[in-house]
């Protein structure tokens, strides 16, 4: 099978129309498909380009392949040779996830492909089909089902597909594309043995290949990965590595031994062969579907899973839409398609760390700045609700980041009132850390609109929490807190079992008729992460710096901590809450001078912890002071 080439100019018929007919924003809520000019998303102040400045410019490609077998895989076309050698290649935007807001639903970061359209193809489409046809992928896996979501497509008017990934040998779909990719190198290189950085799916994927194909794999995984998960790795014959508190420090160890033991480095998503393994996937639905397809939604990290349904699909299937989903605080390929050019995430949350990346692929990028047609982002909550979609309709648990792409889709087809389409989630992954499940059941009716998070301010007065119960009515209050303070008003924080919008409203009216100011905190994670669980604390401390913090999961990263900040300063607050992640959310107050912040910002940045000041968040500001 002749290799995947990159060479050349691409007709116009191998990829999509020049000016596709993309879904676009109607405040009636209904499903336009008119090409009317499409809501503008919300872009914070942090962003540092505007849209305006998109660039046209394609950086150029450098393949990390090791294999000779595939006529190197990838023929890259150069830039002006003048220009590739002298120039240093440009520094990475470094945005925040938040700089990027839409609508839960709304099909953001939709491509620009009006410059150089049809003469400066990313790919060779008919290349990439070929090889995901001739994907050595399954010797491993297997043709995952294409079930039916009964329930689920009742309930949101559409025919509702499950791309069932969760169910290949490792549980998730990540063995494709690292088999392909390794049954593809030449014996001495096998030989030789191979490396990879992952802190799940991936590296499961890369130890099967290794035990099929009789290779010798170390995998280097963060010291911060659940047992459950570098056991699973170990079960199947692979030599695996602790090193590091996060991915990247984990990666660059995993490079660095590749070059000293000169073995092959197998990427999670970034080459042609991985994503041509991954391409399988949308080659499966394809011919697994009967009817007319309206969209696939694919759960986005690096991008290789998208890069590769979206190859085949677009080639075969040009009007069936290849939509991504990401979390809402991990959106790099959001940002990416936003700004034109790969952004570097100065941060990323790691609820859903099977996508957390802070940069998506080089090739990846291309071909989905090609090929795709936007993102939805989603929120935690809504993945959360997606996993409990998913087990009371096939009694399957998923992991977040598997649930991705089906909160996508349940969120789009909500958001522009889709009726009668076909659409198709892939249910990407099911190795789900069993502690993670207390979160996900605490948020889950909170991400199905069934549960309110809310405050009211009461009189403190005999009979004022009769009448607030009054009020309330026939709702069910599914936890309560409240703590005396003294002759204030007293704020307590309560939670209500909802059944419609307009339910809720009315108590809601109900409580300002009687003069009890109400607050609705169901968003703020702030809320639901720390401050449910310190009510009756409020006071007021001076000099009070309130942070949170985002520590690893291993031993000695409190004691690290405390070493940085006491004794210089005391530390006034402290409430930790794991969510069987990678990384804990800790919520802390340090009392520190105001002359003295130069200081603790140094100190704060040098610990090398996630963290961000909330002083001056509101919520905050109403339950504790």
């Amino acid at each position: 099978m002749e290799a995947v080439r990159l060479t050349g100019p691409l007709h116009s018929h191998l990829l999509r129309p020049k000016q596709p007919d993309f879904t676009s924003l109607n405040l009636s809520g209904t499903h336009n498909k008119k090409n009317i000019h499409p809501f503008k998303p919300f872009i914070a102040a942090t962003v540092s380009k505007p849209a305006a400045e998109i660039s046209s410019k394609r950086p150029s490609f450098s393949s990390s392949s090791s294999s000779s077998s595939s006529a190197a895989a990838v023929t890259i076309r150069q830039n002006d040779a003048s220009e590739s050698s002298l120039a240093p290649p440009p520094p990475r935007l470094v945005v925040s996830p938040d700089s990027l807001k839409y609508p839960s639903g709304y099909l953001g970061a939709v491509p620009d492909r009006t410059v150089a359209d049809g003469s400066n193809g990313i790919i060779d489409a008919m290349g990439y089909l070929t090889n995901i046809l001739a994907s050595k992928a399954y010797d491993v896996a297997i043709e995952s089902p294409l079930q039916f979501a009964p329930k689920l497509s009742e309930k949101l008017g559409v025919k509702v597909w499950l791309k069932r990934e969760d169910l290949q040998p490792v549980f998730s779909f990540k063995l494709r594309g690292a088999y392909n990719m390794m049954a593809k190198l030449p014996k001495e290189k096998l030989d030789r043995g191979v490396v990879c950085s992952s802190a799940g799916n991936h590296a499961q994927g890369v130890a099967l290949a290794a035990k099929r194909l009789n290779c010798d794999a170390v995998i280097v995984m963060p010291v911060t990965t659940p047992e459950i998960k570098w056991q699973s790795v170990e079960r199947l014959g692979a030599t695996v590595v602790l090193v590091g508190d996060s991915y990247d420090e984990a990666q660059a160890y995993a490079k660095k031994r590749c070059e000293e033991e000169d073995r092959t480095f197998i990427p999670p998503f970034d080459h042609p062969d991985v994503i041509a393994g991954q391409g399988t996937v949308g080659m499966e639905i394809v011919r697994q579907i009967q009817s007319p397809l309206h969209a696939i939604f694919v759960p986005v990290g690096g991008g290789g899973l998208i890069a590769g349904v979206a190859a085949y699909v677009k080639r075969v299937s040009p009007q069936v839409k290849i939509i991504g989903v990401e979390p809402s605080d991990a959106n790099a390929m959001a940002l990416s398609l936003h700004h034109g050019e790969r952004v570097l995430l100065d941060k990323v949350g790691g609820f859903a760390d099977g996508v957390a990346v802070k940069e998506v692929g080089e090739e990846t990028f291309h071909i989905c700045k090609e090929l795709i047609d936007g993102v939805v982002l989603v929120s935690r909550d809504a993945i959360c609700a997606s996993i409990k979609n998913m087990y009371e309709e096939k009694r399957n648990i998923l992991e977040p980041a598997g649930a991705l792409a089906l909160a996508g889709a349940e969120a789009y087809c909500k958001y522009y009132g889709l009726k009668g389409e076909n659409v198709v989630a892939i249910t990407s992954g099911a190795n789900m850390n069993f502690d993670k499940l207390r979160i996900v059941t605490e948020l889950a009716n909170v991400g199905r609109k069934q549960e309110a998070v809310l405050a009211t301010v009461l009189p403190e007065e005999p009979g004022s929490f009769k009448s607030f119960c009054e009020l309330v009515g026939p709702m069910n209050i599914t936890e309560f807190k409240y703590r005396y303070n003294s002759d204030k008003g007293a704020v307590v924080l309560y939670s209500v079992g909802v059944h419609t919008a307009s339910e809720l409203e009315a108590m809601q009216e109900r409580m300002e008729y009687s003069q009890l100011k109400t607050y609705n905190l169901t968003e703020s994670d702030l809320v639901k992460d720390h401050l449910r669980y310190l009510m009756g604390g409020r006071t007021d401390v001076q000099n009070e710096v309130l942070c949170r913090f985002v520590f690893p999961e291993r031993p000695g990263a409190l004691m690290k901590f405390l070493d940085v900040f006491s004794p210089r300063w005391n530390i006034s607050l402290f409430h930790y809450r794991g969510q069987g992640e990678t990384g804990a959310n800790v919520l802390v107050g340090i009392q520190v001078p105001s002359m003295e912040m130069e200081e603790f910002h140094v100190r704060a940045k040098g610990l090398g912890y996630d963290f961000v000041v909330v002083n001056q968040d509101t919520d905050f500001r109403l339950l504790m002071h």
